[in-house]
């Protein structure tokens, strides 16, 4: 089963700040701003998918995917499937 939008988003939040090293605002621009490079967006899908407990397939994901929570939460939204 999927989690509903606010577990998504709350995740994302943690997530994304445990990624960079502080605390991360909604609006706050994450990878274009330079705040986390591609490998540290491999963590933050690492990071998703355990405390979520769901798979988000890699190739259909660009980094500019996870560019703030938003995104972030839209992207999860879309194209993540429940852990097997």
């Amino acid at each position: 089963m999927m989690p509903d939008h606010n577990a998504i988003r709350s995740a994302a939040r943690k997530a994304a700040s445990a990624v960079a090293r502080r605390p991360v605002k909604d609006s706050q621009r994450l990878v274009t701003s330079g705040l986390i490079d591609s490998l540290s967006v491999l963590k933050l899908i690492s990071l998703l998918e355990t405390t979520l407990n769901i798979s988000i397939p890699p190739e259909t994901l660009q980094p500019e995917d996870f560019d703030d929570i938003d995104l972030i939460v839209e992207t999860i939204e879309r194209v993540a499937k429940p852990a097997p």
